[in-house]
């Protein structure tokens, strides 16, 4: 993924628990959010998980570690 194509990403739930707590949130492209909220499509994270938004997250909610890694070397390039 190039930092040219990137909008800024906002964070979005976990599927992967069988909680309705997620484990974690991921960075997605912001403008893919909203559709994938209201059309049930799939979004990838910037970690390269992929699953539906279904929840947004609270502040201080925990965030994935290499999404926020990638995300911070691509704000650096």
């Amino acid at each position: 993924m190039s930092a040219d194509t990137l909008v800024r990403p906002e964070t979005t739930t976990d599927e992967s628990t069988d909680s309705d707590i997620p484990k974690v949130f991921h960075y997605v492209k912001k403008n893919k959010i909203a559709e994938s909220a209201v059309m049930g499509t799939f979004v990838q994270a910037l970690c390269g998980e992929v699953f539906p938004v279904t929840r947004s997250p609270k502040p201080g909610s925990p965030v994935c570690e290499e999404c926020k890694r990638v995300y911070e070397m691509m704000k650096k390039e």
